[in-house]
């Protein structure tokens, strides 16, 4: 791609802190710079908050929460609506600008931009649905009055995998349901969300609403916001020892939590699948995002009848993925993130190669500078390799076999983690059987995608808990109040 163009997005991102509807820089004055991935060049300096940053935004999620609580729901639903409109007629900037950062494919980038849109189209929809009841006590002397209310200021911490979709998944139903927020995004892929609070600002969203402060301190900017009773929620979607620290300093102003955690999800192939089906499908949900995403296929469970001609076919399959940089033609796996997560891959592949497993393709890193690795398929998968345990965040499937469908589940339970599960068989009644039996949020039943803005996203375990999307999605921002009306 033109490095004109590229240079010509860049610099329509602001990079300033945005706090009470103002551009502003860090209150330090200091900036830090964000990478591109494949080529390991800086391609911006932007605002490096500080805690004094952090307590002003705080500071304009309070001046505005009143108002904006009684702003008429429709009033708030239209401006998700206009800001859906807008991030459609910059798709291909807000695309190319998270390629840029974060490194997945454009053509990824592309959908990605337009899965978080959708977010903020359901939820200017969920504005006016926002109900509660109305009821005869049941002893006849009185009536039952409940309404939903918002729950105040709340901090909303993004991931640098799906920098904007991660974004649109908080803040669509914060403001829909009249919250304020600060929203703290990854240090490595900030640029997006800072994009997006552009277009949320010219979308009419009012002054203080959502403020964004971006920085590379990130347990030092937030510690005060935790301290602070003004502080009401926090939605954090990252690894489960980060979300267990964050529970902890929740725990001081019994905060709402939600907490969108690390996963290890089975893919689980029956002996009667289509194989073809469930193939396509792997492709999916092993390597949507260079498998960095909680909701990837993490380890492969194959009945021994079939395991063999799966394993040579998705093998085959992610031996022809091109991997390069994203902006390029016809790429198809971008870098890791950065050195450190490739290395967590590798060590894992390592783990499991010496402990039996046999390399079916790739098992290696790719090219002199950028943080790739290359699609990589296992077999022989030993009891105790680690990458059976821990989520690996990277193009690596395992696949290991299964003789019974009691095995099956068995094998797919035995996780700390319960985020989502995949399943393919023709049969009906397995199918029923084995997903009822599966101890995970969500579950794929011969398909490999399970993400979609119209239904609820969250998981069990140490996957975390709360939900975003869907109607639950709303939910999180809102608190019951009841009424004991005499008549």
């Amino acid at each position: 791609m033109d490095s004109a163009r590229e240079n010509a997005v860049l610099t329509m991102v602001p990079k300033g802190l945005f706090i009470g509807g103002e551009w502003r820089d860090s209150s330090s004055n200091t900036t830090f710079g964000v990478e591109d991935p494949a080529t390991q060049q800086k391609l911006t300096e932007i605002a490096d908050g500080t805690p004094v940053d952090a307590m002003a935004a705080l500071d304009a999620c309070e001046r505005a929460q009143s108002d904006w609580a009684a702003t008429p729901p429709r009033d708030r639903g239209e401006i998700l609506r206009r800001t859906f409109e807008l991030m459609n007629a910059n798709a291909d900037d807000l695309a190319l600008l998270m390629t840029l950062e974060m490194g997945k494919p454009l053509a990824e980038s592309k959908g990605e931009v337009t899965y978080a849109a959708e977010f903020l189209r359901w939820f200017a929809e969920e504005a006016v649905r926002i109900d509660g009841r109305w009821s005869v006590n049941p002893n006849g002397s009185g009536r039952l009055l409940t309404m939903k209310q918002p729950v105040g200021p709340c901090l909303l911490i993004t991931p640098w995998n799906f920098p904007i979709a991660m974004g649109t998944r908080k803040i669509g139903p914060a403001i829909a349901a009249g919250c304020t927020m600060v929203v703290k995004p990854a240090q490595q892929t900030p640029l997006s969300m800072l994009m997006l609070a552009q277009l949320l600002h010219e979308a009419g969203l009012p002054d203080g609403v959502l403020n964004v402060v971006t920085s590379t301190k990130a347990s030092a900017v937030t510690g005060p916001l935790f301290d602070d009773a003004r502080l009401r929620k926090v939605s954090f979607t990252g690894s489960t020892p980060i979300g267990q620290k964050l529970m902890e300093q929740a725990s001081k102003h019994l905060l709402r939590v939600s907490m969108e955690l690390g996963g290890n999800a089975p893919y689980l192939v029956f002996g009667d699948a289509d194989l073809e089906a469930a193939v396509d499908q792997a492709l999916i949900a092993k390597m949507r995002n260079m498998g960095e995403s909680c909701v990837a296929a993490n380890r492969f469970h194959v009945h021994e009848s079939v395991a063999e001609e799966f394993s040579s076919r998705l093998a085959e399959r992610m031996g022809e993925m091109k991997v390069g940089r994203g902006t390029e033609d016809g790429v198809q796996v971008g870098p890791l993130i950065d050195d450190t997560q490739r290395g967590i891959v590798a060590d894992l592949v390592e783990d499991a190669v010496g402990k039996g497993a046999k390399v079916l393709t790739g098992g290696e890193r790719v090219g002199d500078r950028g943080y790739f690795y290359a699609p990589t398929v296992l077999s022989g998968i030993a009891d105790d390799a680690s990458l059976l345990r821990e989520e690996i965040f990277g193009p690596v499937a395992p696949v290991k076999t299964f003789s019974s469908d009691d095995e099956a589940v068995a094998a797919a339970n035995n996780s700390d983690y319960g985020l989502v599960a995949y399943v393919f068989t023709s049969d009906i009644k397995r199918a029923i059987r084995v997903t009822e039996g599966l101890e995970v949020g969500m579950v794929g039943l011969n398909r490999g995608l399970v993400s979609n803005p119209a239904a609820e996203f969250g998981g069990v375990k140490e996957s975390g808990f709360g939900r975003e999307g869907g109607r639950e999605g709303i939910e999180e921002y809102l608190y019951t109040k009841y009424v004991a009306v005499d008549v």
